[in-house]
């Protein structure tokens, strides 16, 4: 199983200014990059604190919220909340026959992933913004060594990375 995470960020590198800032600072190629590509791999993987801004679960894919609340209540199945390891949640995935699935922050999510060794692409659309300050992709230290695949412009000012974690 493919696991791809899929990010946008301002140029200064923060995927938000707080936890719970809702991403409408993102231009919409970048947000038809994001449905494409989730519907695509029809699956999508987030934190509880990103669910939390969406409100709802993305239509026309599996959404799988990371969450420690037993309060949360999974709706499969569109909607799953888990708090299990991030390695048994990709191979209960590969078994339900999804080849990929996007990996869509938070930071800490981003992070639990990476200091695993799950992540095998990493794909970020950098929008001409500059918070100054905020969340990052990650929040441990890490290490990862990457190559890349396209640098590509999305629209206008938008640009799209896309690298391959080596393993």
């Amino acid at each position: 199983m493919k696991l791809i995470l899929l990010m946008a960020q301002t140029v200064d590198g923060k995927i938000a200014r707080h936890s719970s800032h809702f991403p409408d600072w993102t231009a919409s190629a970048d947000k038809s990059y994001f449905a494409r590509r989730t519907r695509e791999a029809g699956v999508i993987i987030m934190g509880s604190k990103t669910f939390d801004t969406l409100k709802t679960p993305l239509p026309g894919r599996k959404n799988v919220v990371l969450s420690r609340d037993p309060g949360r209540v999974s709706r499969p199945p569109d909607l799953i909340f888990t708090a299990g390891p991030p390695a048994r949640l990709l191979a209960d995935l590969a078994t339900e026959g999804f080849q990929e699935a996007i990996l869509a922050g938070g930071m800490r999510i981003n992070s639990l992933f990476a200091g695993a060794g799950l992540i095998d692409e990493i794909i970020v659309t950098v929008s001409p913004r500059i918070f100054g300050s905020g969340l990052s992709l990650f929040d441990i230290p890490l290490d990862l060594e990457l190559r890349m695949v396209e640098v590509r412009r999305l629209d206008g000012d938008l640009v799209l990375l896309h690298y391959l974690v080596r393993h």
